[in-house]
């Protein structure tokens, strides 16, 4: 069986980005490398982690395409909230943008998208 075990994001400060995390939406630092060029956190079973663009360099010879603040990927995280409004409130405080304002889908779902600090793109979301 396989087991959908982590996510890696190319950074340019892991640092940086870990803080973001923690802050925004709380999750818990599980490490940082003494290079600060990898770093997870705790965040149930899924690991989400972050690798210095230098780092992501080295491991993919024929390169890769950088996330910009221009557009997200075609991706996205998705985290359940208890309250999108709140989220999205912490995840600007935190220094996110919102990409799509708070909307509730037809089926009585409530979402919305932020932009992390690098970036990538974030679906806040209700339990359905």
């Amino acid at each position: 069986m396989i087991k959908y075990s982590y996510t890696i994001m190319y950074v340019a400060d892991v640092e940086a980005t870990v803080k973001f995390y923690e802050e925004a939406f709380g999750f818990v630092r599980k490490f940082i490398t003494p290079e600060k060029d990898y770093g997870e956190l705790v965040s149930g079973e899924t690991t989400i982690a972050f690798a210095q663009l230098d780092l992501a360099s080295s491991n993919l010879k024929k390169g890769y395409q950088q996330v910009s603040s221009d557009k997200p990927f075609g991706i996205e995280l998705g985290f359940v909230v208890e309250d999108v409004a709140i989220a999205i409130l912490q995840v600007e405080q935190a220094g996110g943008n919102v990409y799509e304002a708070l909307t509730v889908k037809p089926w009585g779902q409530t979402v919305g998208y932020v932009l992390d600090n690098n970036g990538f793109l974030i679906e806040l979301c209700t339990a359905m």
